[in-house]
């Protein structure tokens, strides 16, 4: 098992920090949910014109800061003056890594740009086992899978994720399904255009070949017992007090603090 894995399960993810009153992907959110308990931080990484990698989600400032402009078209000096929800800045990845290192980080790569931004801030931040990269570009994973090599953990690519499917729905019958999957787990939503994606074929075909579950993005307690009743291995949530209460009533809540989960409530 890759060291980012190495945890009791399920694994909590706060999504983009989570929403606890606090910006998306702000240094405030993610500080939240580090007080909160959680262990495993879920963001995004976009590269400035200059090759300055920010922890952000959209490719543009628009929808989120008091700025305008595209990330990959503005210098980091103009990006760092936008606020997030016209309070919080705009953080750096490495500022993050440095900040929480008893958490690891799910990371979004978002664009191309961004692919060798990204391991060289994981090198000189010697964050290899606590960081695992995913993205919806099979090209942009096979990028940074050529440049960090087998010591960094990646999610499944959405080809990837299409071919275990398959397999859990037919078995190892068709050409090409029985060779090996790049990453160490499947990152995916219950539900992708109407189709369900995650289902109990779906996690024990994954276990069986060595795969994590993990799912995104969930928030209702009802569909996060049903998740964890299926035997997925993470859940992905904005409401990580949700998410928490969840797998505090069940015994499996782990923040960390010692080798096993610390029940929180009744199972």
């Amino acid at each position: 098992m890759h060291p980012f894995l190495d945890q009791p399960g399920p694994l909590a993810f706060a999504h983009r920090g989570g929403d606890l009153g606090h910006p998306e992907n702000s240094f405030a959110a993610f500080e939240a949910a580090v007080a909160l308990g959680y262990r495993y931080l879920e963001t995004d990484v976009h590269a400035t014109a200059d090759g300055v990698l920010v922890a952000f989600h959209d490719s543009r400032l628009d929808r989120v800061t008091d700025s305008t402009g595209a990330v990959a078209d503005l210098p980091w000096d103009t990006v760092r003056r936008a606020r997030i929800g016209g309070t919080e800045p705009v953080p750096l990845l490495e500022d993050l890594l440095g900040a929480f290192p008893d958490a690891r980080f799910n990371i979004d790569v978002k664009a191309v740009q961004a692919v060798g931004p990204l391991v060289e801030a994981i090198r000189r931040t010697g964050a290899w086992d606590r960081v695992c990269v995913g993205g919806f570009s099979d090209s942009r994973l096979a990028a940074v899978r050529a440049a960090a090599g087998p010591r960094l953990a990646t999610s499944l690519g959405p080809r990837e994720v299409a071919r275990l499917r398959l397999r859990s729905l037919t078995g190892p019958l068709l050409r090409g399904s029985g060779a090996p999957f790049a990453g160490v787990c499947a990152q995916v939503p219950e539900r992708h255009r109407g189709l369900r994606v995650v289902d109990r074929a779906f996690v024990r075909t994954a276990h069986r070949l060595g795969l994590q579950v993990h799912v995104w993005t969930v928030d209702d307690p009802t569909r996060i017992r049903a998740l964890l009743d299926l035997g997925v291995d993470g859940i992905m949530a904005d409401r990580i007090d949700v998410l928490r209460d969840v797998l505090g009533e069940r015994g499996c809540w782990n923040d960390g603090s010692t080798g096993s989960g610390t029940e929180t409530g009744a199972p």
